[in-house]
């Protein structure tokens, strides 16, 4: 298959004399294609390879070397290092091949300068090293290319701040996660490279930041020709890099991050960087958001003014959440049911029925004393408020951040909104072989042969993966469920007696508790596994899809990947939640999982106490996890290199190691590094928001966390990884939709959870039901609760397979022959006997009254703040406004400029003072 990708090249020829006899600035005359097709370009670079062998850039001595091995220069001290190629020669006769013809048409096809590093300078003695810079002119083009915004003389960013309350309370509101720069700075301008002189170009090396310069090499690499097997062309740097034929390619980092560089300490921003931001001890929320994003490009940039952001406004929801548990521990031991279950005549006198057939035995009420209060702590009527705070709480944090990446797309650069559109990925361009017309661009762009069925191929393999692997995930959550069956039944029947007896371990170390705690850690460790296994299919699978863009790749990776992690950390917790304890049956018509086990039953105090627990293993977990594979293991990782790279250090020629070969040795963030940081967040935001009531503290939680992950995040990113390649970013992407939707459904899991799973509705209906009247005045109480809440089962009705094998000594001596259970049923010996009450309905109306209710109320409520707070602040509607107008005075201006050039009188004379032209 011939691949049809191609890139603007760019000719370089002197321009012709100006009228004064003066030479000016060379010009760049562009041409498309290197090559037409692979012959051609195996003739015309044969010639080439052989050069390179002889002479691939200026080769240096050890002396030259050993005086810049420090530098971020060529060993002409002039032209600045813009990109790193490594690699290590094996005498393998078509990986030379492959780096030569690449390398050739760099220099002669996109004009890029090279600089090769022999690998007998190199610690290892084996890797060589290819240093990349962009000339002025091309860098230039390509700016324009790409649309690349640059500062303009003399046409000052103003934008003073609205002196209207309402925009004053946004902007501290969303103002403060990130530090803005107080350099007076210029309005920006996609550049032009006809117009350069409106531009402030005072220093060729600096008018394109770091990131920005890196971008467009990067632009020129992933679209350069080399010659494969048979004189066949292939595309990119990646392709080379997967290979093997480069071990590396990484844009370089400006100095040592715990001081300056010796040729450049004015431009050092890795160091200003580990000061004010990556520092261990630097606590402060606000971070550097223009010198991040000037030194690692627009999408880092991004992504640490949403993690700075999302941390400021957990503020608020974790002093709300502390506060709703603060209250329930302050009423814990207050409450009448409570009292009435801990009382030893009344709750020690209850006897409830074996939660097992056969091995579990009779109980007393009592026993779930300490469990019952223990539940109050996120099972109270703070508990309500706080579900419906946190549904209006997430729609007002993602509409201001909505609002707050709308005010930061211009100092990106982007709020033009990328009117050309987003290239192809060089993968797509590389499979192209046709072209199609573009009614929008009204060109001709390349696409991929496909017929109808192999179109849908990728797509139908796709689906059957992830439906294959969601299975999977459910398969290994039922195995689970049978677990926590299974070593319940052991527990009961086998728990020693003499544990029975100690106080303290008989209402700490319970059955359940034991079975929650176990089944949560084993759930913990298959989510973990399964984790690791999916992220390489799912990479795999969009691949075979071919995106066509970069866009495109990373929002059809984001949905598979959300997808089998919304299954794999939260179905567990949907189970318990919404499952468990709902089809138990009762005792005299259980109901069995798969014809054997018992489903099981919440405790007296209900499930809310192991969803908790549930919960907060999994989340603290993960984080816990999350932080030790990203921050421990690349540092482990960068010990044992430089352990190696000491042994090296022997080598008489070399005193220390050069910057490249420092950076070399970093761990590579690759293309996909933000994609596991978002995912991670988005994980925590689900559930922080989705079960927030089981657990209040969650936010805070959440909170804690940030503030470390921000600091290990910015820690890691200095000091740990290569510079990565900058990218562009105009929003979060698609993980905006996705934090929409989990707000949206927090509102729905959080009002089931409080109406089926939590007890307040019952408690709540049994309040205003039961009231006593004296001398007029109406007087409700929850005395009487728990016998309300408890119906009566006969023992003598249970059936054989039902009935436990042994009886504790104190059954025997009991008046009573009946056990009781958690239902509303009608009592033996009544017409009606085990069937539903009055009262079951009762309960369910109102829970059902509570979702509907609850839903509209937060829905409306978020509705109304959405249409409240507008998607683009004025401010940034009045810069795009000021931007095309700039940009079209220029361009007035450099028409009448030119237009004075060339008319001419018959006399000889300029026009130019006859010529008026409006510029307002």
């Amino acid at each position: 298959m011939e691949p049809a990708i191609e890139d603007t090249a760019f000719e370089l020829k002197p321009s012709p004399p100006n009228e004064d006899g003066a030479t000016v600035e060379p010009s760049i005359v562009p041409h498309y294609g290197g090559t037409d097709d692979g012959q051609s370009m195996s003739s015309s670079t044969s010639l080439t390879i052989k050069l390179l062998q002889k002479e691939s850039g200026p080769h240096q001595t050890h002396a030259e070397m050993e005086d810049s091995r420090e530098t971020v220069y060529f060993s002409d001290g002039v032209r600045r290092i813009d990109y790193i190629f490594a690699f290590v020669d094996h005498d393998d006769e078509k990986k030379q091949k492959q780096r030569y013809s690449f390398e050739a048409n760099l220099q002669e096809t996109f004009h890029l300068e090279l600089e090769r590093v022999d690998k007998e300078m190199s610690l290892d003695g084996r890797t060589s090293f290819v240093k990349v810079n962009i000339p002025f002119d091309v860098a230039c083009l390509y700016a324009e290319k790409l649309q690349i915004k640059v500062e303009l003389h003399e046409v000052p960013c103003e934008e003073k701040p609205s002196g209207n309350f309402v925009q004053k309370f946004m902007r501290l509101g969303m103002g403060g996660s990130v530090q803005e720069s107080n350099e007076p700075q210029n309005l920006a301008v996609p550049f032009r490279n006809d117009l350069r002189e409106a531009f402030v170009l005072d220093n060729p090396d600096t008018f394109l930041s770091g990131a920005m310069r890196s971008r467009i090499v990067y632009h020129i690499l992933a679209r350069c020709k080399y010659l494969d097997d048979e004189s066949k062309p292939r595309f990119g740097i990646d392709r080379l890099v997967n290979n093997g034929t480069y071990t590396a390619a990484f844009t370089m980092h400006d100095s040592k991050y715990w001081q300056d560089s010796a040729d450049s300490p004015e431009d050092c921003a890795r160091a200003r960087l580990y000061q004010q931001w990556g520092r261990p001890f630097a606590c402060q929320i606000l971070q550097p958001h223009n010198l991040i994003r000037a030194y690692y490009g627009d999408k880092v940039a991004m992504y640490f003014a949403w993690l700075g952001f999302y941390t400021r406004m957990l503020f608020i929801a974790a002093i709300v959440g502390t506060i709703c548990f603060f209250y329930g521990v302050a009423n814990a031991r207050d409450t009448i049911w409570s009292k009435e279950l801990c009382d030893e005549n009344i709750g020690g006198k209850i006897i409830m029925c074996p939660q097992c057939d056969q091995q579990c035995t009779y109980w007393r009420l009592n026993t779930t004393c300490t469990a019952t209060q223990q539940s109050y702590l996120f099972d109270n009527q703070a508990t309500m408020f706080f579900s419906i705070f946190m549904g209006i709480w997430a729609t007002i944090f993602l509409e201001l951040w909505k609002r707050y990446q709308v005010s930061l797309a211009p100092h990106h650069g982007l709020s033009l909104a990328e009117q050309a559109g987003e290239r192809p990925r060089p993968e797509y361009e590389a499979l192209c072989t046709k072209h199609r017309y573009n009614p929008i661009t009204q060109d001709d762009e390349p696409v991929i042969d496909r017929s109808h069925v192999l179109k849908c191929a990728p797509i139908c393999f796709s689906i059957s993966t992830v439906l294959f692997w969601i299975s999977l995930v459910l398969v290994c959550i039922m195995a689970v469920i049978v677990y926590r069956l299974s070593i319940f039944f052991v527990m009961a029947s086998n728990f020693p007696k003499q544990l029975r007896k100690n106080e303290i371990v008989r209402d700490l170390i319970t059955p359940a508790m034991v079975t929650a705690l176990t089944a949560s850690c084993i759930n913990f460790v298959v989510i973990m596994i399964l984790n690791q296994l999916y992220v390489r299919v799912a990479v795999c699978i969009t691949n075979l899809e071919v995106p066509k863009t970069q866009t495109a790749y990373e929002n059809s990776l984001t949905m598979k990947m959300f997808l089998f992690q919304f299954v794999n950390y939260y179905s567990s917790i949907f189970y318990i939640a919404f499952f468990k304890g709902k089809f138990v049956g009762f005792p005299k018509d259980y109901v069995y999982l798969f014809g054997r086990w018992r489903n099981e039953e919440c405790d007296t105090s209900g499930c809310l106490m192991e969803l908790t627990t549930q919960l907060t293993i999994i989340m603290v977990g993960k984080q816990i996890w999350g932080n030790v594979q990203e921050v421990i293991l690349p540092w482990v990782m960068n010990k044992l290199r430089l352990r190696g790279s000491k042994s090296a250090l022997e080598n008489p020629n070399l005193k220390h190691k050069s910057r490249w070969e420092s950076d070399y040795r970093l761990q590579d963030l690759g293309r996909l590094g933000l994609f596991y940081e978002y995912l991670e967040m988005v994980v925590q935001f689900g559930f922080t928001t989705l079960f927030v009531v089981s657990f209040p503290l969650a936010p805070l939680l959440a909170l804690l966390n940030n503030l470390i992950e921000m600091r290990l995040d910015a820690w890691k990113f200095v000091t740990q990884y290569r510079r990565p390649t900058a990218a562009r970013a105009q929003t979060i992407g698609v993980w905006q939709q996705i934090l929409y939707g989990l707000a949206m459904l927090s509102v729905v899991t959080n009002a089931f959870i409080m109406a089926f799973t939590s007890d307040s509705i019952p408690r709540f209906v049994y309040y205003f039901s039961k009231h006593d009247t004296h001398n007029d005045t109406v007087t409700h109480t929850m005395v009487g609760y728990i016998n309300s809440s408890l119906s009566v089962f006969r023992i003598e009705d249970f059936q054989p397979w039902s009935v436990p094998n042994t009886v504790p000594y104190w059954f025997n001596n009991a008046t009573d022959l009946n056990c009781r259970y958690r239902d509303y049923r009608y009592p033996p010996g009544e017409a009606h006997q085990y069937e539903l009450t009055t009262v079951f309905w009762h309960v369910l109306a109102a829970r059902l009254a509570y979702i509907i209710i609850v839903e509209h109320l937060v829905f409306a409520a978020t509705f109304c703040v959405a249409y409240m707070i507008p998607d683009i602040p004025q401010k940034v509607l009045d810069r795009i406004k000021r931007e095309r107008h700039a940009m079209a005075r220029i361009v007035r201006e450099w028409e009448v400029q030119h237009l004075r050039h060339s008319l001419k009188v018959n006399d000889g004379e300029m026009l130019s003072d006859e010529i008026e032209v409006d510029t307002s």
